[in-house]
């Protein structure tokens, strides 16, 4: 998945983003809510983690203007305030849902998997097709009982190949949610982790190239 994270807090914000990625997301990061304006308006997210109170744009004005946009993003958003009232509002401002600092990363991971799953349509916890299983929160995957380890970027790309049920997803589509703002749209990554996911799926060939248009586990 593709994860905003906004937080002003330099050193919680690295921390953050490194607990994710090892969760094979895509992380980018605002540390003002300017900035994060600025990420939502180019790029897909499907969840920002976002920090109540930022410098030059509050992350209240944040959450009312991404929920203004119609994007399908979800919001996680973080505050130091644990009171009762200051999670009413910052739900009423349209956050899906809230996490009041200090926390646990493995919470914080945990809330934002399920927040994926919500911003696109409903899929199973568990993805299989075609002989393969994809477990998400174990972040394990089986190819026909056989146990398949992925790195980071090819279990992402996988998860979205699977999650596409059939469908073909474009290299523009997984550059988007496997990697961050700072891929270059025309490297041959994409190309490159499909290769060694062929590899290590082995026989009989399972992921197909659609020329001109994408990828597909039929």
């Amino acid at each position: 998945m593709r994860v905003l994270v906004v937080e002003d807090e330099p050193v919680l914000a690295d921390a953050i983003a490194e607990w994710l990625r090892e969760e094979t997301h895509a992380v980018d990061l605002a540390h003002d809510g300017e900035t994060a304006l600025e990420r939502i308006a180019v790029n897909d997210y499907d969840v920002v983690v976002l920090d109540r109170d930022l410098p030059r744009v509050h992350g209240d004005d944040v959450c009312k203007e991404l929920v203004a946009s119609e994007r399908d993003a979800r919001v996680l958003m973080l505050t130091a305030a644990a009171q009762l009232d200051d999670r009413v509002t910052g739900l009423s401002l349209g956050a899906d849902d809230y996490l009041s600092k200090p926390f646990a990363f493995p919470e914080l991971a945990a809330r934002v998997l399920a927040l994926g799953r919500r911003s696109r349509p409903a899929v199973p916890p568990v993805l299989r097709r075609a002989g393969i299983t994809l477990d998400p929160a174990r972040r394990e995957v089986f190819r026909d009982g056989r146990f398949v380890p992925l790195s980071k970027k090819e279990f992402a790309v996988l998860a979205e190949l699977l999650r596409a049920a059939g469908g073909v997803v474009s290299a523009e589509h997984l550059l988007e949610k496997a990697w961050d703002e700072h891929a270059d749209p025309f490297t041959g990554a994409v190309r490159l982790t499909i290769l060694k996911l062929r590899r290590k799926l082995a026989d009989p060939p399972v992921v197909e190239t659609v020329p001109g248009v994408g990828y597909r586990i039929p």
